[in-house]
């Protein structure tokens, strides 16, 4: 994989393929909370159809939204194509080495969640990367939401 600089914009058309490519989703750092931002995401990439799994250590065994929660990536019993971060930047990097050895095919951070060394690692192992982006905004630009063969 290329290295991408991640402080640019990201083509339209990476974003677009990697929004349609993945299926399983597991939110790293999903909360049970109704008013944090990590719940409203995980809400509506559901909705749209994704496979959300929660990892949270301190809710595993639990339930958000009726999906079960996980303790981390390595307690994921099935295949997991993107890992979405909503963590503390510091933590990237040992997520990203998380998320190349379950196998997963992309590493997303979100919203003020960015790691150069992240990105590197990720990259080096042959996923694709997006940093500081949101996932929910992302969906619903409409400029490629016609391509997902979705309604406006």
């Amino acid at each position: 994989m290329p290295h991408m600089n991640h402080k640019e914009e990201y083509p339209s058309e990476y974003l677009a393929s990697i929004l349609s490519d993945v299926k399983t989703i597991a939110m790293v750092g999903a909360s049970p909370d109704p008013t944090k931002f990590s719940y409203g995401v995980l809400r509506v990439l559901n909705e749209q159809g994704y496979n959300m799994i929660p990892v949270n250590p301190r809710e595993a065994g639990n339930e958000i939204r009726g999906l079960k929660v996980v303790a981390s990536l390595a307690d994921i019993e099935e295949p997991v194509d993107m890992v979405e971060v909503f963590r503390a930047s510091e933590a990237l990097p040992g997520i990203a080495q998380e998320a190349i050895d379950i196998g997963a095919k992309v590493l997303w951070s979100q919203i003020g969640v960015y790691s150069e060394e992240a990105a590197k690692l990720a990259e080096d192992a042959g996923l694709r990367v997006v940093m500081n982006r949101c996932p929910k905004i992302e969906l619903f630009r409409p400029f490629w939401k016609p391509k997902l063969n979705q309604e406006i």
